[in-house]
């Protein structure tokens, strides 16, 4: 047996740790799962969904604990409140989508033939989930699984392993029955064991791009269904025609926010020449101002990032940018708490970038954004599709018709407009290329965790 243990970003202490199970011990436990799951898929629809509901309600009470807890895991400032307003946003609009997305699709209803499709559960879902945000991005799937009638276990990442324990405490608050909802603790060896053992009818995983091709590998010759939602390098684009202080204000958040950890948040940004500089000069006085420090303190802004490790990944693109011909627009110095090779990472804007440094080619995930100029629309288009990535991008304009038609034409999966780094649940949450597949949110979501299952009734 081995251990799992969350180091603390704030000060590098352990925080938690967890014995791990095995294959064998586990197999009990998803064999009480998936028996379950056959009494959970026959109750009403509306029973499913008010038990959920209430799980939900259930989490959110719990928020005032949760704050903290995950500034202690992975490093967020308490300032921001954690994550339960995006998750009611999500989990009850999913919620409340759930009748109309699996009432069956009828063909015809004659006197002759009843012919329809229904969209039953596939049995027991597999959630693996990561620790940037670690309540937001599980509750994508966890919700319109148990909607559907399957039985769910969610591995979490080792970074945020008590938000797994959370979720089991607020489905067991909320009356769920025993072995519908488990939290596993469990290695990536073990993980890839069950996955060959063909121990669950689909696997949704949010994470790296190495960590996708494993779940791939994995899963290989089983035909269990599998979602990945992998890294992005998701870019902005401000037209010469923007709204220049929304552009700057949103962009920057965007790619700062969360000390740049967010799975969409915003790693390149191409500006019109015409607003190049003012866009830079914006940037810069925003970045000043934030206030890097312990996420505990509410003063804070930019807390550490998760691990030391993923701080010294965006230490070394903003190096070798630098020695590439980059320029750095903030001194480390405006943020004392970056004290050599610890996880607090001051923010920086590089200008001077290109596509052949790292920083604008591989995902960063940190407080770092390159940004470019540009010259039409054409050449903003080329730099956004030059990338392996495809999870969102965001153009800023007034013309809506200019909008769709350069969104017609980068490849990836959301297109946002004057916005950026936000999951509307009422759309496909996708991505293309090296991101990954499969569909979250919206009616589609509810498509990943049910199979097609069609009727042909003639009548007497």
């Amino acid at each position: 047996m081995s251990e799992l243990t969350c180091i603390s970003p704030i000060d590098g202490t352990v925080l938690v740790r967890r014995d791990t199970e095995d294959a064998a011990a586990l197999a009990p436990r998803l064999a009480a799962a998936r028996a379950a799951q056959k009494d959970w898929a026959a109750r009403p629809l509306a029973e499913r969904v008010a038990i959920v509901d209430r799980a939900i309600a259930a989490l959110e009470a719990m928020n005032d604990e949760i704050v903290p807890e995950l500034a202690r895991m992975m490093g967020r400032p308490v300032r921001y409140g954690g994550e339960i307003g995006g998750v009611k946003e999500r989990a009850f609009h999913m919620t409340a989508l759930a009748k109309d997305a699996l009432e069956p699709t009828v063909i015809e209803d004659s006197a002759a033939f009843r012919r329809f499709i229904a969209y039953e559960p596939l049995g027991l879902v597999l959630v693996v989930a990561p620790w940037n945000y670690p309540y937001l991005t599980a509750v994508n799937t966890i919700v319109p699984a148990l909607a559907a009638g399957n039985a769910v276990v969610l591995k979490h990442s080792t970074q945020t392993i008590l938000a797994g324990d959370r979720f089991a405490a607020a489905f067991r608050a909320a009356g769920l029955p025993d072995g519908l909802f488990q939290a596993i603790h469990v290695t990536h060896e073990t993980t890839a064991e069950l996955l060959r053992a063909r121990a669950f009818d689909f696997v949704n995983f949010t994470g790296s791009v190495g960590g996708g091709r494993a779940i791939e590998r994995a899963a290989a010759g089983t035909f269990t269904g599998v979602g990945l939602e992998l890294g992005g390098k998701d870019p902005g684009y401000v037209r010469a025609d923007a709204d220049l202080d929304a552009a700057v204000e949103t962009l920057i958040d965007g790619a700062m926010f969360n000390s740049g950890q967010c799975c969409c948040g915003i790693e390149r940004i191409y500006v019109a020449d015409v607003l190049f500089d003012a866009f830079v000069e914006k940037a810069v006085k925003i970045v000043e101002a934030y206030r890097l420090g312990d996420p505990l303190d509410p003063e804070t802004t930019l807390g550490p990032m998760a691990n030391i490790r993923f701080a010294r990944e965006v230490r070394a693109q903003v190096k070798e940018a630098i020695d590439a011909g980059a320029r750095a627009l903030i001194d480390p110095a405006l943020f004392p708490a970056e004290t050599g090779d610890t996880a607090y990472l001051a923010p920086q804007i590089l200008i001077d970038v290109d596509h052949s440094m790292r920083v604008m080619r591989d995902e960063s995930f940190g407080p770092v954004v390159g940004i470019m100029r540009v010259a039409s629309d054409e050449e903003a288009i080329a730099l956004m599709n030059d990338s392996p990535f495809g999870l969102t991008a965001s153009l800023w304009t007034r013309d809506t018709e200019a909008a769709e038609r350069i969104g017609r034409q980068i490849e990836t999966g959301t297109i946002y407009m004057n916005r950026c780094d936000y999951l509307d649940p009422a759309l496909c949450w996708t991505g293309c290329k090296d991101t990954g597949r499969g569909a979250a949110l919206s009616t589609l979501g509810y498509r990943s965790v049910t199979r097609p299952k069609s009727y042909h009734l003639k009548k007497a």
